[in-house]
């Protein structure tokens, strides 16, 4: 069984698992391994780092820790090893997961939870990621991102190409 923690900033005495996300936000999780930078493979992540994106802000949501992660070798090390399913669980409510690489059956598992993987090429901060996100969301937004925007109850403040 995999150990998930969860840190986040309580302001009350009662809050749920996953805090209630922020109206007309977008729930992005980053995949890191020092919660300064996005900078690791989704198998191989020991944490993910929460944040609630607006176009005009971002607030830090919580950070999820696990212990058992893999190697990057895409090989599980005992048969029916499973530490992909506790991780997209730990995810639920997120729209956006951002990540360096992500093998097709945790992509797969993802998408079926309706979080959108994102790979990204190369390391960066988590505040580039966040501002870059908050770009796509005051500038006109790829389909992907719409189609995520639109299943998230997020208003669509730019009219389409296609009206």
């Amino acid at each position: 069984m995999t150990l998930v923690r969860r840190l986040s900033l309580v302001t009350d005495a009662v809050h749920a698992l996953m805090p209630e996300r922020q109206a007309g936000a977008l729930r992005v999780a980053i995949v890191t391994q020092d919660m300064k930078g996005l900078n690791a493979h989704f198998g191989s992540a020991k944490r993910f780092a929460v944040y609630d994106v607006t176009p005009d802000a971002w607030n830090f949501v919580e950070a999820v820790a696990f212990d058992d992660v893999s190697d990057e070798s895409g090989k599980h090390r005992t048969e029916g090893d499973d530490r992909i399913t506790p991780k997209v669980e730990a995810l639920k409510g997120c729209h956006l997961l951002f990540c360096l690489a992500i093998g097709g059956p945790s992509a797969a598992k993802l998408v079926s939870a309706k979080i959108q993987p994102v790979k990204v090429p190369q390391s960066q901060s988590i505040e580039d990621v966040l501002s870059r996100t908050q770009t796509m969301l005051r500038t006109a937004p790829p389909p992907w991102l719409r189609k995520v925007l639109a299943e998230a109850g997020v208003p669509d403040k730019k009219p389409s190409f296609e009206d």
